[in-house]
């Protein structure tokens, strides 16, 4: 049986209870309405009491549905924040009873119109501004007696899980130093997992990457900037799929350069930090008319074309060229193709004579 049904089949029984207890209720209300009758009998209580459970049975589909949601907001809520936090909430709840319990003390020489009205609101008002309170300090409130709470993975604030890609990639090391990414950054074991079996790779270019990696997540853990979570979790096999579970069940974004990971992500409406559309978007804008000048290295895919390279990475296909390789030359766009992975640059040969090489 899957999760998702097992869940189905909990809210289901929270309904049909719901629903039991406002039967039960509403019948024995009609069982008490029937044999008040003056005619009461046998066949009228009986009537009464169909008539009661009848009601029950639709208002207490109507209220089971009501509590379920109800209860489903507070448990997406209590899911979300975490435990230190909750435990600084429920603090704060107590204080604020306390409080409120002295201060109705001389309310209860008031007559009962004001005096019960006017204590409900102190206990509502003040339980609700402590909880509010102790939630918000709820740091401080460890710190007073000595203890720091724990990082969680479900942490509020800014939460990103880094994918195995983007360690490899490197390039987060250097958004998280100018503070582009803070806060936490959570790392599944899995991550970890992948990356050690990349730096075991007999392929040395495989080697080097996972070595690349690591050496970042080590960078990562040196910066005042973020905090490191290891989230450990047993019995993981896709490991993409874990990172997406986590990232959702958190309110984290996703950090990766994987595009196809990107995609399921947003389809399950994660939010996605693309480290290569990060670039694109800083990268300076180039529009078809434009004059630059780049160094051509090697032949194009196609006869006659020639491929460099702008400061920033961006690959530039020139067209009838190749007699310039080697060379730097100055080059007029004329087309520029977003691609998943970056932008790609069509030129041809301009009026500026090839350089010296």
């Amino acid at each position: 049986m899957t999760e998702d049904s097992r869940t189905a089949r909990l809210r289901g029984r929270v309904v049909e209870g719901v629903r039991l207890i406002f039967m039960a209720l509403l019948g024995a209300v009609g069982y008490q309405l029937g044999a008040a009758r003056i005619d009461a009998n046998d066949r009228n209580t009986v009537l009464y009491v169909f008539l009661g459970a009848a009601c029950g049975y639709v208002l207490g589909g109507v209220f089971g549905r009501l509590t379920l949601e109800a209860v489903s907001g507070l448990e997406r809520e209590l899911h979300r924040r975490p435990a230190a936090q909750i435990a600084g909430g429920v603090v704060g709840l107590i204080v604020g009873l306390i409080i409120a319990v002295l201060l109705s003390v001389p309310l209860v020489f008031l007559p009962t119109f004001y005096g019960w009205p006017s204590a409900f609101f102190l206990f509502i008002v003040l339980g609700s501004l402590g909880t509010r309170v102790g939630q918000d300090k709820h740091e401080d409130i460890f710190a007073l007696v000595g203890m720091k709470p724990r990082v969680s993975a479900r942490a509020t604030g800014d939460l990103h899980v880094l994918d195995t890609s983007a360690l490899i990639d490197g390039r987060v090391a250097d958004l998280v130093e100018t503070g582009f990414i803070s806060g936490t950054l959570l790392v599944h074991e899995g991550v970890l997992r992948e990356l050690q079996a990349i730096a075991d790779s007999s392929d040395p270019q495989r080697r080097t990457r996972g070595r690349r990696g690591l050496d970042v997540l080590v960078e990562l853990q040196k910066s005042p900037l973020v905090q490191i979570q290891l989230v450990e979790e047993a019995g993981v096999v896709d490991v993409d799929a874990a990172l997406v579970r986590l990232a959702r069940e958190s309110g984290a974004s996703l950090i990766t350069i994987d595009h196809n990971l990107a995609l399921v992500a947003e389809a399950l409406r994660v939010p996605v930090a693309q480290v290569n559309t990060l670039a694109s978007r800083f990268r300076t804008p180039v529009s078809a008319g434009d004059e630059l000048q780049v160094r051509l290295v090697r032949e194009g895919r196609d006869a006659g074309q020639a491929v460099g390279y702008l400061d920033d990475g961006t690959m530039v296909v020139v067209e009838e060229a190749t007699e310039a390789i080697g060379s730097q030359v100055g080059v007029r766009v004329r087309n520029v193709i977003q691609t998943t992975t970056g932008r790609m640059i069509f030129a041809t040969l301009g009026a500026t004579a090839p350089a010296a090489s």
